[in-house]
């Protein structure tokens, strides 16, 4: 029987664990799927999807930069996604994608369960208004944080953010320039692309509340930056988004095989092999 095809698309793509991850995920349920990695940026997106659906493509997961373009992708949209106005899972039905955000239960989840945080009440600071702010800013809010303040170096982009939240009571935005004046945070979130473009965040310590959590959403090398400004400010947890992307995964996973897997042995896996990574470098 001919293997059902996946494939996580972004830019760039080749440091993706998302094949490795669902892989896991299939051996974990005992199924056989081919997924593989896909680059292609906004300008060549379009057409790769189309492609990948040609041949027999049938789900994909969407990295940066390409969420919001996915969700435009779309015949219909989940009220996640379209909560976020943007689209990390796609599932193809019949002749047409259906999209979906789990970037934000995955969030929830990993900070919850797997860190044990308490999000309600938090005075919470969202770095970026891209399509990663845009996927766990609701999920953010559902989770019963006091208050979202969100700043981007674009300050259009965090005011439309802002904006489509709805939600004028608890959330704003404030321009970067004002980071050190905005007051300080229980949970800072970094949903920026920084450490991927080797782009250093300068922010003030003023900013970190006493006990504070930091969450960086990507994982890996472009983690290190963000993580090392948090610990230097004293940090009670400060974690990459390994946790989330395992959780984000799994929702997609379920929703194209009807199965949940084991998250908790996958993310043991691959934090166990980024360790290892790391030493014998």
């Amino acid at each position: 029987m001919t293997s059902k095809r996946f494939a996580v698309f972004g830019h760039p793509i080749a440091h993706s664990l998302s094949p490795r991850l669902h892989q896991l995920f299939a051996k974990d349920v005992g199924i056989s799927i081919e997924y593989q990695a896909i680059d292609a940026d906004l300008a060549q997106f379009p057409d790769a999807l189309e492609r990948f659906a040609r041949a027999g493509g049938v789900g994909a997961n969407i990295t940066l930069p390409l969420k919001e373009a996915a969700a435009l992708r779309c015949e219909k949209l989940s009220e996640r996604a379209r909560r976020a106005d943007a689209a990390n899972t796609l599932t193809r039905v019949g002749d047409v994608w259906h999209g979906d955000n789990t970037d934000g239960a995955g969030l929830i989840r990993d900070l919850t369960e797997r860190q044990r945080i308490d999000l309600r009440g938090r005075r919470v600071l969202l770095l970026g208004a891209g399509g990663a702010a845009r996927g766990v800013a609701p999920a953010l809010l559902d989770a019963g944080i006091d208050a979202l303040v969100v700043v981007n170096r674009n300050a259009e982009r965090a005011d439309r953010l802002v904006d489509s939240l709805g939600e004028p009571e608890r959330v704003s935005s404030r321009y970067w320039e004002d980071l050190p004046s905005v007051g300080d945070f229980e949970l800072i979130v970094n949903a920026t692309a920084a450490g991927r473009e080797h782009t250093r965040i300068d922010l003030p310590f003023a900013l970190a509340a006493p006990r504070f959590a930091a969450v960086d959403l990507n994982y890996g090398e472009a983690a290190v930056p963000f993580l090392a400004w948090a610990r230097a400010a004293h940090a009670h947890v400060a974690v990459d988004g390994l946790g989330m992307l395992v959780e984000q995964a799994a929702e997609a996973f379920e929703r194209w095989h009807g199965k949940r897997p084991d998250t908790e042995a996958a993310y043991q896996t691959l934090r166990s092999q980024a360790l290892a990574l790391r030493t014998a470098d």
